[in-house]
This record gives structure tokens, sequence and C-alpha cells, in this order.
């Protein structure tokens, strides 16, 4: 693991920080509509300023940043208060997989309005029969002229209420079992045969969707890898998702900062420093596992089934650094509504992108290469 952080690297962190400082503001709610539309907009200012995606070559309105850099940058953002992003899906999952897999005319297509926030992309991998074992899914494309027809049902599809295109696997050959058969897909959300149904979550927010499709046309150029061969594509995406981009050390590191700024502003039970300290430790371990992650990447490495590891780690670290604070908080946790929030979306950590039991599986057979239980 490389942790000196060299003279460049160090002055692309203070740039960032110094814009940060200088353009960073509270939006409503990315789950509303208006709010939607804030972030969207906050995403083009992004962009300009080539602050969306950093480690993006530059025509597609990145820096060529290391992914040293990334994180660095990461941890600023987060430490400087900065939105959600409501592109996270595109830009942190299909981007990656289009650069592992896509071809060059869906990459100069696709990701100059996915880092502008143009396009807002929504994951469409769950279906109501198969949620973690998503390779148990239903939904088809079927040959037509020049493209496919996509049919059936997906659930939980982040941002799909106001987003603009999904991406998802669907199954093109029907006789081929589990794993084979699936081909990756990017579909156009406004097309005709798709109905988006939102799903208003506790606060009545429709931060997720279901998506119906009903003989949707796609045109082939929209197929992403090799018909069929879905599931390996869909691999790296789960793979970044779990193991690197979708929730950075920075996302921690200030939250973990806070927890020990609340702990000292308030008269805090001794038995919750220790807590306070674990929650410190972890965040501060989960950002130099990272840094270990990136080193092994720049060596020519590649991100593999131990990300089921690193996603273990971080959910239960976001809900435990959570639940510290509420402790910390007392009966006036009730009212702190930033920290509630927190907490509410931290429990849905062991569950999306992959249960922790789908997590411990792999980690069983692909790491450990423990054998599978008969089937009775």
């Amino acid at each position: 693991m490389d942790l000196d952080i060299d003279e460049v690297s160090e002055t692309f962190r203070a740039e960032a920080r110094e814009w940060l400082a200088s353009h960073v503001r509270t939006l409503p709610s990315m789950d509303t509509a208006e709010g939607f539309e804030a972030h969207r907009e906050w995403e083009a200012e992004l962009a300009e300023a080539r602050w969306s995606v950093v480690s993006w070559p530059r025509e597609y309105h990145g820096r060529d940043a290391s992914m040293l850099q990334w994180l660095l940058f990461e941890e600023e953002y987060y430490a400087s208060g900065a939105p959600g992003r409501v592109s996270q899906n595109g830009i942190f999952m299909l981007g990656p997989t289009l650069f592992a897999h896509g071809t060059q005319e869906q990459r100069d297509r696709v990701l100059p309005a996915m880092a502008t926030g143009e396009q807002v992309w929504a994951q469409a991998w769950s279906e109501p029969e198969a949620g973690s074992d998503i390779a148990a899914l239903r939904s088809t494309a079927a040959r037509t002229d020049g493209g496919w027809l996509l049919s059936g049902q997906k659930t939980w599809s982040s941002r799909a209420s106001f987003a603009d295109r999904a991406f998802g696997l669907f199954r093109t050959d029907p006789e081929a079992q589990r794993h084979h058969g699936l081909t990756y897909f990017m579909a156009d959300l406004r097309a005709e045969g798709v109905t988006v149904r939102p799903i208003p979550q506790l606060d009545g927010e429709p931060g997720f969707a279901e998506i119906f499709f009903d003989d949707v046309f796609v045109p082939d150029e929209d197929v992403i890898g090799e018909v069929g061969q879905g599931w390996r594509v869909a691999m790296t995406t789960a793979n970044n998702e779990r193991g690197l981009s979708l929730r950075s050390p920075g996302r921690f590191l200030a939250a973990a900062a806070r927890l020990v700024d609340l702990w000292r502003s308030q008269d805090s039970p001794l038995s919750t420093r220790d807590r306070v300290a674990e929650a410190w430790i972890g965040a501060r371990a989960y950002q130099l596992y990272t840094y270990g992650t990136v080193s092994r990447l720049a060596d020519g490495g590649e991100l593999g089934p131990e990300s089921s590891v690193n996603k273990l780690f971080w959910s239960h670290l976001d809900v435990d650094l959570h639940e510290t604070a509420l402790d910390v908080l007392g009966p006036a946790a009730e009212t702190n509504r930033d920290w509630v929030d927190g907490y509410l979306f931290s429990l849905a950590g062991p569950i999306y992108g992959g249960t922790d039991q789908i997590q411990r599986n792999t980690i069983a057979e692909r790491l450990l290469k423990l054998p599978r239980e008969p089937r009775r």
C-alpha cells in the first residue's frame, strides 16, 4: 500500500477544497421532483468545473485524475457537506462498466450526458422474485428487427421515479440456466411501453420505483457487451458498487468526524465513549483499506470477490456509527433529522448491493473455497 501523497495530488486536494467551499449549498431532497432537478443542476455545475467525474478522461468532462486523487476529492466532497450525488448510479456503476465493456460509440454517446446530469440513470436490477439472487430474474428480451423487445418488471429501482434512463439485465435465452443467457441493456424510461410507478418511503418521498416493460424497443447499440454474457458484465458493475465507488471512505470519515464533535458537545454518557472511538477507527480502517485497493489497481490488479468483504464492512460500519449517534443524543435524537435520516438510510446498507447473506456466500465460496451444502 502506498500512503505517500505527492505534491501534485496535494495541490489537487487544495483546489477541490477551495472550489467546494465557495459553491456548496443545501438542496431539497433529491427524492422529490423539485429536489431532483436541483440536484441535476448541481451535477451540471460540477461538470462545468470538471469536478463531476475527476478520474474520467477530459473528453468526458473529467480531469484524468488518478484513483488516489479521486479518493482525495471524495474526502473533501463529504467533508464540505456537499449534496448527495443524484447521478451516482450512472457515474459510479454504469460508467465503469462502459469503460470496461462498452464500445467507443457507447462511451462517446452516453458518458458526456451522464457526467453533466443531462441524463440521470436508474438501476433496474431487482425483480419481485429476484432480489439479491438476480440470476433468478424473469424479465425477457426478444429479438426483433434492429434490436430487442424488453418485457417484465423491475422493482426497488433507485432514482427511477424521476430518472431518464435505466440499465439492467434481461434474459435473452429462456432455455439457459440461471447465470447464462442474460444480456445487459440500457433503456429509455420515456420510451413507449415503459410504465414507472414510484414507491413511497417511510417519509413519503419516492426514492425508488417499479418499472414495467411492455415490449419496449431497445436498439442493438444499447446492448453492453456480448449477447448472453450479461452476467460477466454485471459483475463489473457489482464489484464497483460493493468494492470501491458507491461508498467511498470520505462519506464515513465525514460522518465519524461529526460523531466525535457531537460526543464532545453533549453531556454524553461515558458508556458511549468507546463506541464513538470504534466508529472513528472503523472509518479510518476503511479509508486505509481503500487506499490499499487503489494501490493494487494502480499495479494492474482487479476488483474481485474480495469486494464482498468490503461491502459487509462498510454497511455495518454505517449502521453502528448512526446507532451510536442516536444513543449519544438520547431523547433529543427524536428531533435531530440529520442523524435520524442517516440512521434510517443506513439500515438499507445490509440489503442493497447484495444482502449480507449473499456477500457471506460469495466470501465462503469464492475466497475461502468452501464447498456448497448439498441440496436435499
